[in-house]
């Protein structure tokens, strides 16, 4: 038996490496720091106070979220900070739907062998979209586990809390038949159905990513597929703070006819498939798969980011003002007290 002395590197953890992955990514952390953060990187837990960004006395909204697959994508791309901003964005619309400002966020990443250049890399991509959105990073972990993930897999997770006042929480308590849909535009996939989209094109079609089919308009299969999930944040604040918005929906797992039903309050929500048109990317992969339309609008967000419910009266004051902003917005259907869920016409 070998009695030599052994060492946590030994076991597959390397200390030096987690210290050289925060040392490369403290400058992105710290440049996202807001005055409610107290205190520095490195502490063991972050300190925050809303009272100095205006948010005292306000409901805490929190919320957790990963990347899925699209990490898989990310890593035969070589590409890690996108992935980063995915997290964050994603997490950021999800606490938006509910009238929520974030105020910061925490991020974890798991791995089996820890690359301090692909860490640092998904570290930073957070931390921008942190400061570009005026959230704080405030703290985080990263795990190096050998044994329980494969040599070069890791895992990218996101914590997000932000608050709201009592009088604008956004609960479905304002829905009511009549109010109108509007539907945002969406980046492409964001971070919902990657498995699938995997699955048929590069099993079933057989595309690289460097593939670029004549069906996605001279766009590549890696620009399609790591296209960034967009925060609406900017545009849809202003909307909130002049109480334009009765509910919204962030079309994410589950699609839309998943999503829309959270916020309808047990009513129907009748969406107009002629509204829009499907992205080129979300048919070639629906075609490829010959997926059906249930399945479709289930598994991927179909080109709809996010959907507002409005007053009649107000939707051509909101659109006027989101397309002022640079957002692609439309009337996608209305809402009506025939039932619950989601109708197609």
């Amino acid at each position: 038996m070998d009695k030599s002395p052994l060492t946590y590197r030994d076991a597959g953890v390397n200390i030096d490496a987690q210290d050289e992955t925060l040392a490369r990514a403290k400058a992105a952390i710290k440049s996202s720091f807001t005055p409610g953060v107290l205190g520095d990187v490195g502490a063991f837990g972050g300190l925050f106070d809303p009272a100095r960004v205006g948010c005292g006395g306000q409901i805490l909204v929190a919320s957790a979220d990963g990347v899925g697959t699209k990490l898989d994508v990310a890593k035969k791309a070589g590409i890690h900070d996108g992935v980063g901003r995915d997290l964050v964005q994603h997490c950021i619309n999800d606490i938006l739907v509910q009238g929520a400002r974030p105020l910061f966020f925490m991020d974890y990443v798991g791995t089996g062998a820890l690359d301090p250049t692909v860490v640092s890399d998904l570290i930073r991509g957070c931390a921008e979209a942190c400061r570009d959105n005026g959230l704080a990073l405030l703290g985080g972990e990263t795990a190096e586990m050998p044994g329980l993930y494969a040599a070069g897999d890791f895992d990218l997770v996101g914590f997000i809390v932000g608050s709201v006042a009592q009088d604008k929480l956004l609960d479905g308590s304002k829905v009511r038949p009549g109010q109108v849909l509007i539907g945002l535009k969406s980046d492409g996939l964001h971070t919902n159905g990657y498995s699938l989209a995997r699955k048929v094109i590069f099993e079933r079609k057989g595309h690289e990513l460097s593939d670029r089919p004549a069906e996605l308009g001279g766009m590549s299969i890696q620009e399609g597929l790591l296209a960034p999930h967009r925060s609406y944040l900017e545009p849809i604040w202003p909307l909130l703070e002049d109480n334009l918005i009765a509910a919204m929906s962030h079309i994410t797992g589950g699609g839309l006819r998943d999503n829309l039903p959270r916020v309808l309050s047990g009513n129907r929500a009748v969406i107009d498939l002629d509204s829009w048109e499907v992205p080129p990317l979300f048919q070639y992969i629906v075609d490829g798969g010959q997926i059906d339309r249930d399945e479709s609008y289930q598994v991927f967000n179909m080109g709809v980011g996010l959907v507002l419910l409005v007053e009649p009266g107000d939707v051509e004051q909101v659109l006027t003002r989101l397309k002022a902003s640079g957002e692609e917005a439309w009337v996608l259907g209305s809402v009506d007290g025939a039932g619950e869920g989601v109708a197609w016409k």
